[in-house]
């Protein structure tokens, strides 16, 4: 137990699906799993534990934000011995070729803030999923269908429609980076299993663009990521 985390070190699996929204940790898993079991509600960010075709994993919900999915990421590995956690998140398109509801699996996440000097004095703004696991999520989506994409994110620590400018943002990225997308929590995981010696991985689904007006419901939003989501599952 950690003052967030009321499970026993037992109740977690040693891969975890972890989405922002607690909701939507809910509802993976009263939709996916089996025998699934409520194992923390403390502070409202639900976490279950159950079955997928045979196999034990944790859904976990990170909230939003790096600080919020480094406290959460570090605890699930340092604590509770997970190997492995997978990202399942949303993201704005920063492509004009990406279009909403496309999938997207990051390669490196890029963020101009302070993380990794606040966790260890570190000046590092590029943190790299985890080779093995995007390949199994890789080789999954070609297995099930699925069109997934590659591709460098933006994790940012203010929501990018709220930026003043920004054309300016996107001006300062770096020039050896395919940012495609922008979101506001996979450096945090990626780094922190790095300084574990852990696994991450980060899948999103594109929710919004910057390049193309197209606007969605609550209830399409919702729909559209349970591509991301079976692919995560079924590459367990």
């Amino acid at each position: 137990m950690t003052p967030h985390n009321e499970a026993k070190k037992e109740d977690i699996a040693d891969i975890v699906l972890m989405p922002g929204d607690p909701l939507r940790a809910k509802y993976i898993a009263e939709n996916y799993l089996e025998d699934y079991k409520l194992i923390n509600s403390v502070r409202n960010m639900l976490g279950y534990t159950g079955f997928y075709k045979g196999k034990r994993l944790t859904v976990f919900a990170s909230g939003m934000g790096m600080p919020s999915m480094g406290i959460y990421a570090y605890e699930l590995y340092k604590f509770y011995d997970v190997k492995s956690i997978i990202r399942l998140g949303s993201c704005g398109a920063y492509s004009p070729e990406l279009n909403i509801f496309d999938t997207l699996l990051v390669n490196t996440s890029y963020t101009e803030g302070n993380f990794a000097f606040g966790l260890e004095g570190a000046d590092c703004h590029k943190a790299f999923a985890d080779k093995e696991l995007n390949l199994a999520l890789e080789n999954k989506a070609k297995e099930l269908g699925i069109n997934l994409i590659n591709g460098d994110v933006l994790c940012s620590e203010v929501f990018d429609y709220y930026v003043k400018d920004l054309n300016a943002l996107i001006n300062r990225f770096p020039k050896d980076m395919n940012i495609i997308g922008a979101e506001m929590e996979s450096f945090a995981l990626f780094y922190t299993a790095k300084y574990l010696n852990k696994k991450a991985a980060c899948l999103l689904t594109v929710v919004d663009s910057h390049y193309k007006k197209q606007e969605i419901s609550a209830e399409d939003r919702e729909k559209s990521l349970n591509t991301m989501i079976k692919l995560a599952l079924e590459s367990c």
